[in-house]
């Protein structure tokens, strides 16, 4: 790990202000506080100093999320499951269905009921993660802020208010309207007085 991280402080000098590539220095310094945590320490005396940091703040609020996303995946799975039996049928068309076809669509299986609101889930969930971080991205390069973990915590959460056969293009509309009207016009983190995923599951439910 220490390699690693000396091969990103490398790096860092083609995202230095004045290289060639400062104005990816946000996509830059995203992967490098995921990976290594942030640089900036509390030096005010005020301030509690303390090893937590905002990234620690929504990585504990994303494991704390951990146990709601594997029961809305067994629940979704289970209730798809459940429906396919009492149809009698084996499983459903499409995609899903073929998948399916090999686990099997066993209501009282875990893994089955688990997988199959994974297929369900995964869609909406990237579709979520590629356009939000879009949007963050072209916003913190347009600022010259960083990218925050807080993204993370929108995206799981607007993700798992979503009706599971939601059309991935509305996932795509709603997250962009949480994050430019919810977030982004204030300012971005930290400065919005709204939630980012319940504004986009309101303009989903609404529109």
């Amino acid at each position: 790990m220490k390699s690693l991280n000396k091969r990103f402080e490398e790096l860092g000098r083609y995202f230095a202000k004045g290289a060639k590539l400062e104005r990816w220095y946000p996509f830059y310094e995203a992967f490098d506080s995921f990976l290594f945590g942030a640089n900036e320490k509390t030096r005010i005396a005020p301030h509690i100093r303390d090893s937590i940091d905002f990234k620690r703040i929504m990585t504990t609020v994303i494991i704390a999320l951990i146990p709601c996303t594997v029961m809305a995946l067994w629940n979704t799975g289970y209730q798809a499951n459940l429906a396919i039996s009492a149809l009698g049928t084996e499983a459903l068309s499409g995609w899903r269905g073929a998948v399916m076809m090999a686990i099997g669509c066993n209501p009282d299986s875990i893994f089955s009921n688990i997988s199959h609101g994974l297929l369900y889930f995964l869609p909406v969930y990237l579709v979520t993660l590629l356009v939000g971080s879009f949007w963050e991205g072209v916003f913190n390069i347009l600022r010259g802020h960083e990218f925050s973990e807080a993204f993370l915590v929108t995206s799981l959460l607007f993700t798992m208010s979503l009706p599971p056969a939601i059309p991935l293009w509305q996932v795509a509309v709603g997250i962009s309207f949480g994050l430019i009207f919810a977030k982004e016009v204030f300012g971005g983190v930290g400065r919005n007085f709204m939630n980012p995923a319940l504004v986009s599951r309101a303009f989903i439910y609404f529109a």
